[in-house]
């Protein structure tokens, strides 16, 4: 199962298990463990993690979720940071792991975590959020749970400043506003010499401002060769895929999981020639398999759509893929920032 990230309050999350942001000694404190303390019933809460004692930096113990909708708290204690060179990094991703690792040993599906340290104990968030993405994406590599990093606003959650200015910058570069774009659509100007009758331009347009994301849009030229294009005519969206992953050599696993992918939706894919998934899942799949820009259109395609520089969320996704990197975690963490909606799941 996947990795998603959300703003959403971790103590009303209807899961298996939440992580708490806990001190060495499992008392209550502030920020995350106190509103945990708080909605789960302290005093209950208390006397457990009393008898437990205590909990060493990196490691977790749980406890039941008392009055949360989560029927666990998980409370791992991240390391204060010091500069960098006390081992604190090691620290970090150990919380993630441990607390994995007891998620699973409890047979849990889903789990909840807040961003570890990067509070009062001074963790820079950059840093945090790329030791939570590295640490749960090696988990999900070999286990199958469902991870939410869960954020209270945009300001915990940022980008490097490096990447943000270049996805900025291509967005300036390449972004056609949208009222530009509706107004090709009436044929105020050609769009790449395409030519539409007046109801089809209609219906275009409707699904456009339905949903943005997900509609079909007006077709990009591509660079596949003729004899390439006529070869693949009858492949449907299914079977171009699975043709995809057998060439570039991957598993089934490996797949579903770059993807950040559910299993199940993964097995409908395959086992339903005809299935057409969202224009996300269809993204979120080139994306794990390393298709190119040409090749990411072409199984778009199979499934009535393509990408367009009248969205934002289509824009970013270029980018990533002309700059050749596939880590679909980064990907969703530029997503995030920019306010689209994720890939996979």
């Amino acid at each position: 199962m996947p990795m998603i990230i959300i703003r959403n309050d971790i103590t009303k999350m209807k899961i298996d298990t939440v992580v708490n942001a806990a001190n060495t000694a499992l008392k209550m404190g502030g920020g995350v463990c106190g509103a945990i303390f708080s909605a789960a019933g302290d005093e209950k809460l208390k006397e457990e993690c009393e008898s437990i004692g205590k909990c060493y930096v990196g490691q977790a113990v749980i406890t039941s979720g008392y009055s949360l909708p989560a029927k666990y708290i998980i409370h791992t204690v991240g390391p204060i940071w010091d500069g960098g060179n006390s081992g604190e990094a090691n620290s970090l991703h150990n919380c993630y792991i441990n607390s994995l690792k007891l998620a699973l040993k409890h047979k849990c599906k889903s789990i909840a975590f807040p961003l570890i340290s990067s509070g009062i104990y001074g963790y820079p968030k950059e840093k945090a959020l790329q030791i939570a993405i590295s640490a749960i994406g090696e988990f999900l590599l070999n286990h199958e749970m469902m991870v939410y990093l869960v954020v209270y606003d945009k300001k915990s959650f940022v980008l490097s400043e490096k990447l943000f200015s270049a996805i900025e910058k291509y967005i300036d570069d390449n972004y056609v506003e949208e009222h530009s774009f509706s107004e090709r659509l009436r044929n105020i100007e050609p769009y790449e010499n395409y030519q539409y009758k007046n109801n089809e331009i209609e219906n275009i347009q409707e699904s456009y401002i339905e949903c943005e994301v997900c509609a079909p849009v007006l077709p990009i030229k591509g660079k596949r060769c003729l004899e390439d294009i006529i070869n693949q005519l009858d492949e449907s969206f299914s079977q171009m895929l699975l043709r995809l992953i057998d060439e570039k050599g991957m598993t089934d696993v490996e797949t579903y999981k770059k993807a950040n992918i559910d299993r199940k939706l993964f097995s409908k894919i395959r086992s339903s020639k005809g299935y057409n998934p969202s224009k996300v899942t269809s993204i979120a799949f080139a994306i794990a398999i390393e298709l190119s820009l040409d090749e990411t259109r072409d199984l778009l395609n199979k499934a009535g759509y393509t990408l367009s520089r009248s969205n934002k969320f289509d824009v970013i996704i270029e980018y990533f893929i002309e700059e050749g990197n596939y880590d679909i975690y980064e990907i969703n963490k530029a997503l995030f920032d920019f306010e689209q909606v994720l890939l996979g799941v």
